[in-house]
C-alpha cells in the first residue's frame, strides 16, 4: 500500500485518508474515491489530498478483518464474528463459558505485521452470553495478502469457549453457631453459578466439626462440592480439608497467592471437584475462587501449578478495611 499526499488528478480509486471539507460537504476518511468525490474536491480548489493506494498484492482493511475473523473461528462452537467495518471484526461468545486462548499462536499472529492485529480478554477469561471475547483490528487501510495468509494460519485453533459441563452443584456449609443466617452468602454464590450455567441443586449445613462435614461429603449429590466454612481454613490439616481426605478424598492445593481468595484449597472425591471456598465468597465481588470455579465448572483442568500462576495478575482489589500491615516498615530486611 502507498500512503501520502498525492495530486488530486491521480487519486481515483484511492482511499481519503484523513477528513476533508470541501464547500461545506465533509468526506470522511475511508471513503473510496470516485469521479464525484474528485469533482467534488475540484470545485473546492483542493490540488492535493492524503490519501492510501491500494497495490496489486494488497487486502483492503474490511475484507482482511472478516478473513481473519473468520480463520479464527474455524475450529470453534460458541463463538460468532460481528460484520467488519473500519478494519475491525469482533469475536463474541454466544453463551456462558471460558475463554481457552493459545499464547504462543496468537503472539505469533501479531508479530508478523505490525498492522494486523487481534487483542483478546485474559486467557482463562470467564465469559457470558454476548460478552467480548477478542477484536481483530487492521491497524491500516490495507495489508499484503501474503502477511494475512500467515496470521490465518496461526489463528486456526488459537480460540476456543469452554463451555460448562459440570452441571448440579452441592454447597455445604459448616457452622459455629447452629442456625447461622447465610442467606447473603448463599445468594451469592447461587448467582455466580447460575451465570456458569450450572445450578445449585442442594444446600447441607453441619457443625463444623470434622464427623458431620465427612458425612455431608460423603451424601453431596452435585458434581461439584463447594465447601463454605464457618470459620476460616487455615492449614491443610484444618477441618475441611481433613474431613475431605478422611471421606476418601484429595488435596490438591491449599492456599492461593490471589487476594482476596488466599484461603482456597482445592481437590477432588470419587471423580468430583471439591472447593473450599474461602470467606469473600459470601461476598459477589471478584475474588480468587472465582478464577477457579469457572474453570472447574468448564471443565478446564486445574493443577497446583495453575494456581501458583494465578498470583501474576493476583492482586485484585486493594480493601479499606484490609489489615496490618498497611504502612511500611522502617526495620531492616
Amino acid at each position: 500500500m502507498k500512503f501520502g499526499q498525492r495530486p488530486l488528478k491521480d487519486c481515483f480509486g484511492s482511499i481519503l485518508a484523513h477528513s476533508v471539507d470541501a464547500n461545506g460537504t465533509r468526506l470522511r476518511k475511508g471513503v473510496l474515491l470516485d469521479d464525484s468525490h474528485i469533482a467534488l474536491l475540484a470545485a473546492a480548489h483542493i490540488p492535493n489530498i492524503t490519501v492510501a493506494t491500494l497495490e496489486p498484492d494488497d487486502i483492503e482493511e474490511n475484507e482482511a478483518a472478516r478473513r481473519l475473523g473468520a480463520a479464527l473461528l474455524e475450529r470453534t462452537t460458541g463463538l460468532s464474528a460481528s460484520i467488519a467495518a473500519t478494519g475491525r471484526v469482533n469475536i463474541i461468545s454466544d453463551r456462558a463459558g471460558v475463554a481457552v486462548l493459545n499464547e504462543e499462536s496468537l503472539t505469533k499472529l501479531n508479530d508478523i505485521n505490525p498492522m494486523i492485529s487481534f487483542a483478546t480478554v485474559p486467557p482463562y477469561h470467564q465469559m457470558h452470553g454476548s460478552a467480548l471475547l477478542g477484536t481483530v483490528k487492521m491497524i491500516s487501510y490495507a495489508v499484503p495478502e501474503d502477511d494475512l495468509a500467515k496470521a490465518c494460519s496461526f489463528a486456526r485453533g488459537a480460540i476456543s469457549l469452554a463451555h460448562p459441563e459440570r452441571k448440579t452443584v452441592t454447597l455445604i456449609i459448616t457452622q459455629i453457631r447452629e442456625g447461622s443466617d447465610e442467606s447473603k452468602g448463599i445468594a451469592a454464590i447461587s448467582n455466580r453459578l447460575a451465570a456458569l450455567e450450572s445450578p445449585l441443586i442442594e444446600t447441607l449445613t453441619c457443625a463444623h466439626r470434622i464427623d458431620p462435614l465427612v458425612d455431608a461429603i460423603t451424601a453431596a449429590k452435585g458434581e461439584v462440592i463447594l465447601i463454605l466454612t464457618g470459620s476460616a481454613t487455615s492449614d491443610p490439616l484444618d477441618i475441611a480439608p481433613a474431613a475431605l481426605s478422611l471421606a476418601g478424598g484429595r488435596l490438591t492445593r491449599f492456599g492461593m497467592p490471589v487476594d482476596p481468595g488466599n484461603l482456597l484449597f482445592l481437590g477432588d472425591i470419587a471423580n468430583k471437584p471439591v472447593i473450599g471456598l474461602p470467606g469473600c465468597a459470601r461476598s459477589p465481588a471478584l475474588n480468587g475462587a472465582d478464577k477457579v470455579l469457572s474453570r472447574v465448572l468448564c471443565g478446564v483442568p486445574v493443577s497446583s501449578a495453575d494456581i501458583a500462576g494465578m498470583g501474576v495478575g493476583g492482586l485484585l482489589k486493594e480493601i479499606p478495611t484490609r489489615p496490618r500491615p498497611r504502612q511500611p516498615s522502617n526495620d531492616p530486611i
